[in-house]
């Protein structure tokens, strides 16, 4: 490695030898000449060698004692080529009216030598500075010009300027097969030129228009391919192309790659502090984690990217930001973000698109018309002659004839477009009506089909309700009624009376609490529920509810500790003293004697969290995932307490009315977590 650089540091060295000695020898034999057209040749190679060094200054002081000495000698080569020179010389130095000026004047002198080269290379440096001025169509026209007289003579260091000219003009106006084509062409020449810094650009030229055509295989190999080209800028552009290939193997799914090249493009941007790098690849990992379900991280990278493009007014970004702001906010079903993010993302679209300056590749010739720089010559009428037709009346009548014959045709020709635009509106308004009476068809299927469905849902409550009161409620009832007939008859003793007592009042409690999840539950079916929201204390509803089981847990052994505290909430009282019942008829329900039940509440971002936790024989994952739905799920108690399933339906149902939530963390064998969040105050 050591040895290549010292290679490379003596090649640098020796070829800016050779160039100062070349200038010299060149600066000497001009010294030596006479004043003649061969004077003016030796300086113009001088001037050249100036030129592609980049010493203009000096270059345009040999160009002033040339042209003064071409004019003299009338010398016409020698003044083209100066001219020509003087103008490149603007060109660079930003004076475009100038080197327009300047080329346009020694083309003409070009073209009254017939000298198609030099011709060529002033259409290919006026093409360049109408690309770079946005004046594609016109730019297109001049390098294309030049093209052809290029290829020709095998001019590569002109040539390499034409095709990147033309693919850049292409590009910008969305011809992507024809940029493709020109920067291909540019490659070819500037690996034979070794010019790394300009392969290196239509590589990245390259990439970007095969990915706009989504064919990002092509796109991601020349994306590689200006990471592999030796510049000195090679981590600027490490920064940039991490990002971009990033995202190509993103579009394709290849999950791995695609995060490897973001985290990387990303850290090398942050190192920089390369804005528009972070900006790349924050998108684009917020892509990533959203297609892989990683929503949170997707959502913090997302809102990161959306300050920086703000601050840049990087819009293309902005936009793409938009867009996944709508898909994560549609998966995490919360349609009315996404309906504001869709919203943004259009009106920034149509924004975009409004005021770019970029002219449409349809209204732009793409190819070389031959007469591109012929003027339309306008026509001035001539005054009548005396003598001519207007003095004969023969010649005035015939004239006077035609004159009406064309009104007439004219009138005719009206006549015939206002009935077919008659015809056309006639037929427009007919296809409206038609639209209108299919779509309020459409619209009154949607609302049978709702109500079928409504009328389902209703058959569907009746049928549950009915297969429960005919098990779970029959018996409970059937007991009660048993133990009332055997009073009756007077079969039971004192004694076997207390004993009966605890289970009578264990199915009598049973029925209550079936019977109140019943109607609670077909209330909520038939959509009648309606909360009525006040500010009640918390502790009040568990010192009411845990009084109703107080008997029932010292008769099964189980432990109550109360961390409940007094904390007001904004909900329905009622429909909350339900939900509370239930967990704790739950709670009970799944414990074995010396299990504890824990009641607590505590305030948490604005809302009250109460938790109802017991010791119990908890619940399998497989089974969580049943425990809300609306469906009659229900598992036995540790005494084989029956149940119908309902009641955890319905504390779903009654707390999310409340604009509340539920929910239960649980291990089996070790017990369940009951928590349910509401509101402090009325919701804004």
């Amino acid at each position: 490695m050591r040895k290549v650089i010292i290679l490379t540091i003596f090649l640098s060295a020796f070829s800016g030898f050779s160039q100062t000695k070349e200038l010299d020898s060149l600066s000497i034999q001009l010294a030596f000449e006479t004043q003649d057209s061969l004077k003016v040749r030796t300086s113009l190679k001088l001037i050249k060698s100036l030129y592609e060094i980049n010493d203009y200054d000096r270059a345009l002081k040999y160009i002033i004692e040339s042209e003064k000495l071409s004019n003299s000698l009338n010398f016409t080569k020698g003044i083209a080529e100066t001219t020509y020179y003087k103008s490149l010389i603007y060109a660079q130095k930003g004076d475009y009216i100038n080197a327009v000026t300047g080329y346009e004047k020694s083309k003409a002198l070009f073209k009254h030598l017939n000298d198609t080269l030099g011709i060529a290379k002033v259409n290919n440096s006026i093409g360049l500075i109408e690309i770079n001025r946005g004046n594609y169509s016109k730019g297109l026209q001049y390098s294309l010009a030049a093209i052809k007289e290029l290829e020709k003579q095998k001019l590569k260091k002109d040539l390499s300027l034409a095709y990147s000219n033309l693919a850049k003009a292409y590009q910008s106006i969305h011809a992507v097969d024809k940029a493709i084509e020109f920067n291909l062409k540019a490659v070819d020449v500037q690996r034979q030129l070794n010019q790394t810094v300009a392969l290196s650009q239509s590589y990245n030229q390259l990439a970007e228009l095969y990915s706009s055509k989504d064919e990002n295989r092509k796109a991601i190999e020349y994306y590689i391919k200006v990471l592999s080209a030796k510049t000195n800028d090679s981590d600027s552009l490490q920064a940039l192309i991490y990002p971009k290939l990033g995202a190509e193997y993103l579009k394709f799914n290849d999950y791995e790659k695609a995060t490897q090249y973001l985290i990387q493009g990303l850290s090398i941007n942050r190192k920089s502090d390369n804005k528009v790098g972070i900006l790349m690849s924050l998108n684009s990992l917020g892509e990533l984690n959203l297609h892989t379900k990683r929503l949170i991280l997707a959502e913090n990278q997302l809102y990161e990217a959306s300050i920086i493009a703000k601050s840049l007014n990087n819009k293309p970004e902005l936009l793409k930001y938009y867009k996944l702001m709508m898909v994560l906010d549609s998966t995490k079903n919360k349609f009315d973000r996404a309906f504001i993010w869709q919203r943004e993302y259009h009106n920034l679209k149509n924004s975009l698109y409004s005021n770019t300056n970029l002219k449409n590749a349809d209204s732009v010739e793409l190819d070389l018309n031959p007469n591109f720089e012929k003027e339309l010559t306008t026509t001035t009428p001539q005054p009548p002659i005396k003598g001519s037709f207007y003095e004969s009346k023969d010649e005035f009548n015939k004239f006077q004839l035609i004159f009406y014959g064309l009104l007439a045709a004219l009138a005719i020709v009206s006549t015939f477009l206002i009935l077919i635009y008659l015809k056309r509106s006639s037929n427009i308004k007919y296809t409206q009506e038609l639209e209108e009476k299919n779509l309020k068809i459409e619209l009154q299927n949607e609302a049978f089909s709702e109500q079928t469905k409504h009328l389902e849902n209703v058959n569907n409550v009746k049928d549950k309700l009915f297969s429960i009161v005919s098990h779970d409620l029959k018996d409970s009832l059937s007991s009660i009624n048993g133990f009332i007939d055997l009073l009756k008859d007077g079969s039971l003793s004192r004694e076997e009376f207390d004993n009966l007592v605890p289970e009578l009042s264990e199915n009598a409690n049973n029925a209550s609490l079936l019977l109140f999840n019943l109607l609670n539950w077909s209330k909520s079916q038939m959509q009648s529920l309606e909360p009525k929201p006040t500010l009640f204390d918390i502790q009040e509803v568990f010192e009411d509810k845990v009084r109703l089981i107080e008997q029932r847990m010292e008769n099964k052994g189980i432990e109550l500790i109360d961390h409940s505290l007094r904390d007001f909430t904004y909900a329905d009282r009622s429909m909350f003293e339900i939900v509370v019942q239930n967990l704790l008829a739950n709670a009970l329900k799944f414990c074995k004697n010396g299990d504890t039940i824990t009641i607590s509440n505590h305030i948490s971002n604005g809302s009250c969290i109460v938790s109802i936790a017991d010791t119990g024989i908890g619940i399998s994952k497989e089974n969580i995932e049943k425990l809300f739905k609306n469906s009659s799920f229900t598992t036995v108690g540790t005494n084989n307490e029956k149940g119908t399933g309902l009641g955890l339906s319905i504390c779903k149902e009654l707390i999310e009315l409340n604009n509340g939530k539920i929910w239960v963390e649980s291990t089996l064998n070790v017990g369940s977590t009951f928590y349910v969040q509401l509101p402090k105050s009325r919701p804004s």
